[in-house]
């Protein structure tokens, strides 16, 4: 398989997952089935949109190949209709958060990737990466009057910027490109599968009164 195949089916995949926990979060809100489409869709996409309009890549990637929109559209009402079945599975909130974890595990290592291709610095890189895999969530959140996950205790962001440094320094070394990319997706995988399982989370701010 070709990098730039392997990077389409991540693309893809990510996009789906995230536009699928955006359908699901839709459900749990009651929304209809166009608010769903619209969450989802914001979801899946809005990262890279921002990382895009950061980098000067225009028209944006969806704009320039509009089967992204549809994998999203896709993505989203599936979550959305499957989101009831899912209660007799397991709580919708465990379901979502694990898509998300799918969704973030891969933006942040496209969005390292993007901005490397750009020519910009590795640090900047590295923050495309992080923007690429919170912002949709962070939208997403916000839509529906939610705290957004990157701003509570939980590792989130951590997780992507781990993956997206583990990415970058990955190719620094000169590693193979595809097993820098599924291992540092792994690696954010794993830290925010963790972080679910294992309740991690980083100490908040407490002020006493």
């Amino acid at each position: 398989m070709s990098i730039e195949a392997l990077f389409a089916i991540l693309d893809y995949a990510g996009i789906g997952f995230f536009a699928f926990s955006g359908g699901m979060l839709a459900a749990r809100k009651a929304l209809d089935p166009f608010g769903a489409a619209i969450l989802g869709a914001v979801t899946g996409m809005g990262g890279g949109t921002l990382r895009d309009v950061l980098l000067g890549s225009l028209p944006v990637y969806w704009i320039a190949n509009p089967s992204y929109l549809g994998v999203a559209l896709a993505g989203a009402l599936l979550g959305y209709f499957l989101s009831p079945g899912a209660q007799a599975l397991a709580s919708r909130r465990t379901v979502l958060n694990w898509a998300d974890a799918v969704g973030l595990s891969v933006f942040c290592v496209i969005g390292a990737q993007a901005g490397l291709a750009a020519g910009a610095h590795w640090s900047i890189a590295m923050l495309t990466g992080v923007m690429s895999a919170a912002f949709g969530g962070l939208l997403r959140d916000i839509i529906v009057n939610d705290v957004p996950l990157v701003l509570r205790e939980d590792v989130y962001a951590l997780a992507a910027l781990a993956g997206a440094g583990a990415y970058v320094a990955g190719l620094a070394v000169g590693l193979p490109v595809s097993w820098v990319t599924l291992g540092a997706a792994t690696i954010a995988f794993g830290l925010r599968g963790c972080a679910i399982l294992f309740k991690w989370s980083l100490p908040p701010m407490k002020i006493s009164d």
